[in-house]
């Protein structure tokens, strides 16, 4: 618990964490809420959706699927990020060497970071939800349309933003603690994101075996996961796995992504 709150700590007074945080809040707002709104008020409809379709994007009672269908790319790459320089800008400011060498074992300073990335990760959700269902509901008051609150099943678009964020969490430490940087880990992580695996599907659209593999990688089993939970209509979601299946690659993932990261930080990083 000590490692946990330490690094907490350092996360929570690090204007990175903030920036980062911001930056979703206000991406998930624009493109969730402002683009829509300006849509169903005669602007351009750039992702032509029906009016209903509009009205139903933005209704408070489905702001669950408004949480969850940004994360499977530019959420999860921002998060992706978040971790990536969390643990790679350790190796750079001679952090992880004061700690290895001085502080507590490897493996407790490693759930420590591990610990204080997950509390972010749970707020970053948190706050997604909370921005967007007060998006939600002012728009439909100032339409004044009849809406109510989500239900029951909100709780499940949730559960599942937190294990896609998970899996980008894992994959951002992994690559920090691979590269043993910020930079590089962060360029692979954003190209990874956002280029390969949407380069992948292109190809796998002329061979079936690719097409295949892209279906199950961490982008397309978030955007399944994603689809399977209703966040329809942005990129990077996807609806060719059930929920289940998509699920239990995404946690396969996150086991292989933080082992790994754990077992190179325990046996590589020696100093």
């Amino acid at each position: 618990m000590g490692s946990v709150k330490a690094e907490l700590l350092r996360l929570w007074k690090w204007p990175a964490t903030w920036v980062l945080i911001g930056v979703w809040l206000v991406m998930t707002l624009t493109f969730g809420y402002v683009f829509n709104y300006l849509a169903l008020n005669g602007g351009t409809n750039t992702r032509s959706m029906s009016q209903q379709q509009l009205i139903s994007a933005m209704q408070p009672e489905n702001v669950g699927a408004a949480v969850v269908r940004g994360l499977p790319m530019f959420g999860g790459a921002i998060i992706l990020v978040l971790a990536a320089l969390a643990v790679g800008s350790g190796y750079g400011w001679g952090t992880w060497k004061t700690t290895l060498t001085a502080g507590p074992r490897r493996v407790s300073a490693m759930a420590g970071t591990l610990g204080a990335l997950g509390i972010v990760v749970v707020l970053l959700v948190a706050l997604t939800f909370v921005v967007n269902l007060g998006a939600s509901i002012t728009v439909a008051s100032l339409e004044g349309w009849d809406w109510s609150l989500p239900g029951l099943g909100v709780f499940k678009a949730l559960g599942a933003s937190l294990l896609i964020a998970a899996m980008w969490t894992g994959f951002g430490v992994f690559l920090g603690v691979v590269t043993k940087g910020p930079a590089l880990a962060v360029g692979l992580g954003l190209m990874w994101a956002i280029v390969t695996e949407n380069l992948l599907r292109g190809v796998g659209s002329l061979l079936g075996p690719v097409e295949s593999l892209t279906k199950v990688l961490p982008g397309g089993s978030a955007g399944n996961l994603a689809g399977a939970v209703g966040g329809s209509g942005a990129p990077g979601v996807l609806t060719d796995l059930s929920g289940t299946t998509a699920a239990l690659f995404l946690l396969g993932y996150v086991v292989v992504f933080v082992g790994a990261a754990t077992f190179l930080k325990v046996r590589r990083d020696l100093v």
